[in-house]
């Protein structure tokens, strides 16, 4: 069966200057949901960004696809700098439960990261989002700053408490995984 990939849904239009980038000329950051088309770019984007965990091509294409609504690409002149994924789970619609975060090397230390959240949050949905979660190992600078950062600009607290330990959940292969918690985000900075 032959289906139609839907268009872009809206985007937000920044300028390199408000970026916080050294881009030149006419060249505008984008940032708009995901679609399936794609997914083989986040793909390449997140293989580009080690120690990222990656991801199979399907996944990502499913994440581009079922869950654009929490999701988020980010464009500078036609070329994939950041990715966000993310679902509210069944039990926490409430909860934007961040899976992972991409960001291309060359865009590092602009702020995108916490720029493309925010756009997620802050937009349009039956229920607001009240809280952001994530899982960050100990030896992941960046992100805890990021997710600290976050939670400073959306005025709301940041917790964290351990969630899988390296021996019990992944068998000494895998970095323990600390649960961090934004919110609740208060209602002045929640869309509508």
């Amino acid at each position: 069966m032959q289906t139609q990939t839907p268009k872009a849904g809206p985007s937000e239009q920044i300028e390199p200057s408000h970026a916080g980038g050294s881009a030149s000329g006419d060249q505008a950051l984008e940032i708009r949901r995901p679609v399936a088309d794609d997914g083989l770019e986040v793909y390449r984007l997140i293989a580009d960004c080690p120690p990222l965990d990656p991801n199979s091509l399907y996944c990502n294409l499913l994440q581009c696809r079922d869950f654009a609504d929490t999701s988020a690409l980010a464009m500078l002149e036609g070329t994939v700098v950041g990715f966000v994924s993310g679902y509210a789970p069944p039990a926490r619609p409430d909860t934007l439960f961040v899976w992972q975060v991409a960001v291309r090397p060359a865009a590092r230390g602009l702020g995108l990261a916490k720029r493309v959240l925010r756009s997620i949050l802050t937009r349009p949905r039956p229920a607001p989002l009240r809280y952001v979660q994530a899982t960050v190992t100990a030896s992941n600078a960046a992100s805890w700053a990021m997710f600290r950062s976050l939670a400073d600009s959306l005025s709301a607290p940041f917790t964290s408490e351990l969630m899988f330990e390296r021996e019990r959940h992944f068998g000494g292969a895998h970095e323990s995984e600390h649960l961090v918690t934004i919110g609740p985000i208060p209602k002045e900075k929640e869309a509508t």
